[in-house]
């Protein structure tokens, strides 16, 4: 089988397990909910005159007036398969499958220029067991922290070629790394060290050299072009915007509103992420409880990553006595990434949620390839007879493709209990909205959206504007939430014709209450068994939360439960009944009120 049919075979394989997915996927009817309401918003205005010119809202600044993550260049790539299929929900999913499968086949294709048949299967085992730990839900889902993940192994494999002179490969860098820094910040500093370190490796062959070949000028200027073209966005809202989303960054991060949690948090951090034997146990004995997978994706044992690392760097100062400088080079790489992981994690302030250190994966699984490698190339070299490589890396590749096709003809789609609860309650919202219920004046008036949410921070609510806005109505939120919902889906009681309330556990029933509020759909997610176990372990945590005097928690379970379930003086043991709180859900109703009803309630 000659070389090109060996890459088309593994990026078969590669594609079957997102097919298998979609598939799934489709049996199920998603309505997006919080951040993934917020990116829909922003894929439904590409190339409209509401093009987004910055990321979705982070935890950058101060609310209402936060910043965003750096670019849009996520939701442009998303627009195309979104307007093919229809703008549908269902279409994001789709189009981040076809994000994640093509920067797989791009890390293929780096494999072919770089190698042989080696190579290109080496390169997609790890990408088949990198992929099938991640997983189905996490590969189909459009949400900020998840859509670089398999972007960022082109960024490793595309530096690392252009160390070892293949200039060609500066464009997919640029372009692949833009995607993962604009994407999501805590890609940035990743991002811009391993693309100084790629073009400082040119300019040094150019000086070493004392001249530029044109084949290498004209891939750097390609991929200044392209850098130019997809960063443009970025520094038009720089430009327009007082202050601009740059400004708001750089304050942010120079400026933290809490301290850092340190050099010795971010070095474990990091190493937990290089216990290898968590992907391989954890992929294989995949967890069907949901805190328990995040648990996992958090990371392992630091102790053992610490050794993995020992392991690496050893196989890191051995490589220097290889005849292949491409292990050296890739060994180089890892060294650089791993060092800056270090740093910038050490920078996180607050809560190191599980999400800010996800690419730690790809560097480890890169570690672990770097040192097999050079293994391998120390047995043939001393031994003077190959080892079976390809028929090894392709028996890993086929259990990781069997591990990820049945993850995949499993998978739920995202956050799917909160999506079922708006799902069951947008219908008969909008019903009532069309046929001029209370307040309400058919499909020509204007619907300010809002939310009294003791359950989830008003994540529905994000929802809940954009399937009415789905469904041709003008639903719009208050200008408290200017930057989640955008600018330009903003309206002020004076110009609404009435509110449309959402409202969940306690709160339904002081809506129930309003003068003028009119109930318009109800849901309760819960079954009797899951309406027992919530009552248990609420009971549980508020009893715990008032022996450990914390009184004022224990009164946001009731009226704040995602807030109560995060709080940092949460006694051992409550943070998990919480969360499992979280996930069983709670009553959720809509309201059709006059316009300003709820500026008096609440």
């Amino acid at each position: 089988m000659s070389n090109r049919a060996v890459a088309w075979t593994v990026r078969a394989a590669l594609a079957l397990p997102f097919v298998v997915a979609l598939v799934t996927l489709a049996t199920t009817h998603w309505t997006p909910v919080l951040d993934l309401a917020m990116t829909e918003f922003r894929v439904r205005d590409v190339f409209g005159r509401h093009s987004p010119l910055i990321g979705l809202p982070g935890r950058i600044g101060t609310f209402p007036q936060q910043g965003s993550h750096p670019g849009p260049l996520s939701f442009y790539l998303l627009a195309p398969v979104y307007r093919l299929l229809g703008s549908t929900a269902y279409s994001m999913l789709v189009g981040t499958a076809v994000i994640n499968l093509g920067a797989a086949w791009t890390a293929v294709w780096v494999a072919s220029r770089r190698g042989g048949r080696r190579l290109i299967v080496g390169v997609g085992a790890v990408l088949m067991v990198g992929m099938a730990w991640l997983g189905a839900s996490v590969l189909t889902q459009p949400w900020n922290p998840y859509l670089p993940l398999v972007s960022f192994v082109v960024v490793l494999l595309c530096t690392w070629g252009v160390l070892d002179g293949d200039d060609v490969l500066l464009a997919p860098l640029v372009f692949f790394a833009s995607l993962c820094a604009q994407t999501h910040v805590p890609y940035l500093a990743l991002c811009v060290a391993l693309c100084a370190l790629a073009f400082g490796s040119v300019a040094l062959r150019w000086l070493r050299d004392r001249g530029i070949d044109r084949t290498s000028r004209r891939s750097v200027l390609w991929a200044v072009l392209i850098g130019a073209v997809v960063w443009l966005p970025v520094f038009i809202d720089q430009v327009r915007h007082d202050p601009g989303n740059i400004t708001m960054l750089r304050r942010h991060f120079l400026s933290p509103p809490e301290p850092p949690v340190g050099f010795g948090v971010g070095v474990k951090t990091v190493l937990a992420h290089f216990d290898i034997a968590r992907v391989v146990v954890g992929s294989a004995r995949r967890s069907s409880d949901f805190l328990a997978r995040l648990g996992d994706l958090a990371g392992g044992h630091w102790q053992i990553g610490a050794l993995v690392m020992l392991a690496w760097a050893a196989a890191a100062v051995l490589s220097w006595r290889l005849d292949d400088r491409r292990i050296v080079r890739l060994h180089v790489v890892v060294a650089v990434a791993t060092a800056v992981a270090f740093l910038s994690t050490a920078r996180i302030f607050g809560k190191v949620w599980y999400y800010l250190t996800l690419w730690s994966w790809s560097i480890a699984l890169l570690a672990v390839a770097a040192t097999v490698w050079t293994a391998i190339a120390w047995w043939e070299r001393s031994e003077r007879r190959p080892l079976p490589v390809v028929q090894v890396a392709a028996a890993i590749t086929l259990v990781g493709l069997a591990v990820f096709v049945v993850d995949a003809a499993t998978v739920d789609p995202p956050e799917a209990r909160l999506s079922r609860s708006l799902g069951a309650v947008v219908g008969p919202t909008a019903a009532a909205l069309a046929d001029g219920v209370g307040a309400a004046d058919g499909k020509g008036g204007t619907y300010a959206v809002v939310w009294a949410d003791a359950y989830y921070f008003g994540s529905q609510g994000y929802g809940l504007i954009s399937e009415l806005e789905r469904r041709g109505f003008t639903a719009r939120a208050y200008e408290t939430y200017h930057v989640p919902v955008t600018p330009q889906r903003i309206t002020d009681p004076a110009h609404a014709t009435a509110e449309v309330v959402l409202a969940t556990g306690i709160d339904i029933a002081k809506w129930a209450a309003v003068a003028g509020a009119v109930e318009v759909a109800d849901f309760e997610p819960r079954s009797a068994a899951e309406l027992a176990e919530f009552d248990r372990l609420h009971d549980a945590a508020v009893s715990a939360l008032a022996d450990a005097g914390l009184d004022d928690v224990a009164a946001m379970v009731d009226s704040n439960l995602f807030g109560a379930s995060v709080d940092p003086r949460l006694p051992a043991g409550v943070e998990a009944e919480l969360a499992r709180m979280l996930v069983l859900g709670e009553e959720t109703a809509v309201f059709i009120a006059p316009p300003g009803t709820f500026d008096h309630v609440s």
